[in-house]
């Protein structure tokens, strides 16, 4: 099989652009050298990859293996660099973490910002997603570790526990759900103070509404845990947040508090990849640190 890593990034690049001019675009070439990679590519295997329509290209049976396969050789070639980067002075290595918003907002700043000090050749791609599409992510090689609910299938992953993250309601001193326990479905008859649309947060709450039939009635959003705590006690409705968020919160409050007791809000969250022994050097330098302080406290 005569094709290289251009090959295969070109390929992939293809695949996600849905069609060969973009592609080649992305891979800086030109359509006619891109075209000339892919059909020598095709020749190499004896197959057809991609079936060619007057929208794009979609991948045939056969392409959607080779993309499976094309991504994983990517992603270690990347690590195979990275780890040789350790022996080169000056070159960074980069970590690519993906992390709910509890995770992201409680735990993680202190956590990561130790790290970094710790190891000056080294660099994080951080980014906030729904514990579902990280584990797709992991999946599929694009991200070395995340951090999930452990309310997600995490079948063909690694997973160590991370930190316990019960989800707990807050409403406003003078509420009518402050009368007596309520359930998270009592609690959909009344408006909420949400979180940013983007937040994963905010996400898995909406989602749990609608398993439920019903819709989160959401009045406004804020940017993170303080603001929203802030507008429950305003009085402005109902919010959900993690109880680490709380345990910052000063012990004169203006707001009732209630444990969700729901299976999917009592959750744990999970330290996760697809295989913890094949992480390249740098990404497990990251996970012995964000698991030591468990090991401390067990």
């Amino acid at each position: 099989m005569h094709f290289d890593l251009i090959d295969l990034r070109l390929y992939l690049h293809t695949l996600d652009t849905g069609n060969i001019t973009a592609g080649a675009a992305r891979s800086h070439l030109s359509l006619a050298a891109a075209s000339a990679r892919i059909r020598a590519m095709e020749a190499a295997l004896g197959i057809e990859c991609l079936e060619r329509g007057r929208r794009g290209v979609t991948p045939t049976a056969a392409g959607k293996a080779l993309a499976r396969h094309a991504r994983l050789l990517l992603q270690q070639a990347e690590h195979l660099q990275q780890d040789l980067a350790e022996y080169a002075k000056g070159i960074k290595g980069q970590v690519r973490l993906l992390c709910n918003t509890t995770a992201l907002s409680e735990y993680l700043p202190e956590l990561l910002a130790q790290f970094l000090r710790e190891h000056p050749n080294l660099d994080i791609d951080l980014q906030e997603l729904p514990s579902l599409r990280i584990t797709q992510a992991l999946r599929q090689g694009t991200a070395d570790l995340g951090i999930i609910s452990d309310a997600v299938d995490t079948h063909g992953l690694q997973t160590l526990p991370f930190r316990d993250d019960p989800l707990v309601l807050i409403m406003p001193l003078n509420h009518p759900l402050t009368a007596q326990p309520a359930s998270f479905i009592d609690s959909l008859q009344h408006d909420y103070v949400g979180l940013a649309t983007h937040s994963a947060l905010a996400v898995y709450l909406e989602e749990q509404a609608l398993h439920a039939g019903f819709r989160l009635q959401t009045r406004i959003r804020a940017d993170g845990f303080d603001g929203l705590i802030r507008m429950v006690a305003g009085g402005a409705g109902l919010g959900i947040v993690p109880q680490a968020a709380l345990e910052r919160w000063p012990a004169e409050r203006r707001f009732k508090t209630q444990p969700l007791n729901e299976d999917w809000a009592c959750r744990t969250l999970l330290l996760a990849a697809r295989s913890f022994e094949q992480l390249p050097a740098y990404a497990r330098a990251l996970l012995d640190a964000l698991a030591r302080p468990l090991r401390k406290n067990p």
